[in-house]
């Protein structure tokens, strides 16, 4: 039995003084693979020198929306060259969040279409990240045809309809650690009516540890909980949550194995 953990951030500080035991925590509960994400330029490089040290890490590079107002003439050089290397699987997280608007709402956008096409002439999958801005997100990715790339919709907030729209769109949809938590009714309901051969499991470490960790950092030997959750939720076994979504995994990152 495999899983795999689709999105964390080995590259971040939370990680610096442990990364080695909890990639072993990792492996000890079955995670075979995990994609870390560098969302700005400061962690790009560590994310691909972890990959490069660690046969079952490989790495996702891209500007969050957080970051797209830091990007200039020299951001999409450095990063169409990063994103040649064997160890990158995907390009994200890129998108839009309008909870937090640390970039402005026009920036974003702008940066958003741009990511597409740069991952697109990359042929790479795209990893995209949705705040409050579920409408827009769907609008830029069929204007964009967004459908050529692939890819994942990470951590996923939408309703019932956005996720549908999205699988018809060829993109899986990510189920994050918040599956756990007390008010997930709401998503409990969309989990259940999307195909499991749609879906993938992530803990987007260190943050939305599942229960029983809640309120501790979070790492990859927790996606076992999320699986676990989605497992109850669909009403089949863990080894089949494990099985497909390692597969959809393994197929959206175009990873032979």
């Amino acid at each position: 039995m495999m899983l795999i953990d689709s999105h964390a951030h080995l590259e971040m500080p939370e990680f610096r003084k442990d990364l080695t035991e909890v990639l072993q925590r990792a492996k000890d509960s079955g995670v075979e693979y995990i994609f870390t994400v560098g969302t700005e330029k400061k962690d790009w490089k560590r994310a691909l020198e972890i990959a490069h040290s660690h046969s079952s890490v490989y790495a996702i590079l891209g500007v969050h929306p957080h970051n797209a107002r830091e990007i200039d003439d020299g951001t999409y050089p450095i990063l169409k060259k990063l994103c040649q290397n064997a160890k990158v699987k995907a390009y994200g997280e890129i998108g839009l969040d309008f909870f937090r608007n640390h970039s402005p709402r026009e920036v974003q956008l702008k940066r958003f279409r741009e990511q597409i096409g740069l991952a697109r002439e990359l042929k790479l999958p795209i990893v995209v990240h949705d705040r409050e801005a579920h409408r827009e997100t769907l609008e830029i990715l069929k204007s964009e045809e967004a459908w050529e790339n692939g890819g994942i919709i990470h951590c996923f907030s939408g309703d019932e309809k956005m996720a549908k729209a999205c699988i018809e769109m060829g993109f899986y949809i990510s189920i994050p650690g918040s599956i756990t938590y007390k008010n997930a009714g709401p998503f409990h309901e969309i989990v259940k009516r999307l195909p499991l051969e749609s879906l993938l499991v992530e803990t987007d470490a260190p943050f939305l540890t599942p229960v029983p960790f809640r309120g501790k950092r979070n790492e990859p030997s927790y996606v076992r909980y999320t699986a676990q959750k989605v497992s109850e939720v669909k009403k089949v076994s863990f080894e089949k949550v494990a099985e497909v979504t390692s597969e959809n995994a393994l197929r959206v990152f175009r990873l032979n194995v």
